[in-house]
């Protein structure tokens, strides 16, 4: 009887023993993952890097600038105020953007000599636009058609040419909403000469346009 009852306590005891090393070689719980960071979503058809400004699509806005210009064969030199609207659309790719803008321009761009008076009271362009972006500003350049029309009076006498010409220029565009933006832009606009009839000779307008403006994207 006392052997019966020495071998149960050595059962009991191996079983236990067994029970402590098996804890001992337990493997240790997972460590936890660290915190997954959000990847920015793609907009549109083309992925985003975290810096980058949303300017992909349609816009619409407004400027104001003045114009300072030359008259060919004419020592007069039109300037003065001039302001407007544009709209345009925007594609984007990373940091890339490309674009069309047109614009349309009210202008009191003027000057007299002699008998003569020159003004260039509107003109718009057609151009595209393409430039690269940092954080929410995109430098530009810009390049296209320009059309306008070309004034001259002389005692009493007014003839005016709508002329067809080219434009360059670059400008600079800030994000500051989602939304909106603003701009600061430098045109050089090219107008062929046609001939007057009251000058007696072809007269033409080239002239620069620093302006500022707005623009609202959809």
């Amino acid at each position: 009887m006392k052997r019966f009852v020495l071998g149960v306590i050595a059962l009991l005891a191996m079983g236990t023993t067994a029970k402590v090393r098996a804890a001992d070689y337990y493997p240790p719980p997972p460590l936890p993952s660290p915190p997954q960071v959000p990847y920015p979503q793609p907009v549109g058809a083309y992925p985003l890097t975290v810096d980058c400004y949303r300017w992909f699509g349609p816009y619409i806005g407004g400027n104001l600038g003045y114009a300072f210009g030359v008259v060919d064969t004419n020592p007069a030199k039109p300037t003065g105020v001039a302001g407007g609207i544009q709209a345009g659309y925007n594609w984007q790719n990373g940091a890339f953007v490309f674009g069309v803008e047109g614009d349309l321009q009210v202008t009191g761009a003027e000057d007299t000599f002699a008998p003569w008076k020159f003004s260039n009271p509107w003109f718009s362009t057609v151009r595209g636009r393409a430039g690269y972006t940092f954080y929410n500003v995109l430098f530009y350049g810009t390049a296209g058609l320009a059309f306008g029309e070309l004034r001259a009076e002389t005692f009493g006498l007014s003839e005016s040419h709508i002329s067809a010409g080219w434009t360059i220029g670059a400008g600079a565009e800030i994000g500051l909403a989602p939304n909106w933006s603003a701009k600061i832009e430098y045109l050089y606009v090219d107008l062929a000469s046609s001939p007057f009839s009251i000058t007696g000779t072809s007269n033409g307008y080239r002239f620069g346009e620093i302006r500022a403006g707005v623009n609202y994207r959809f």
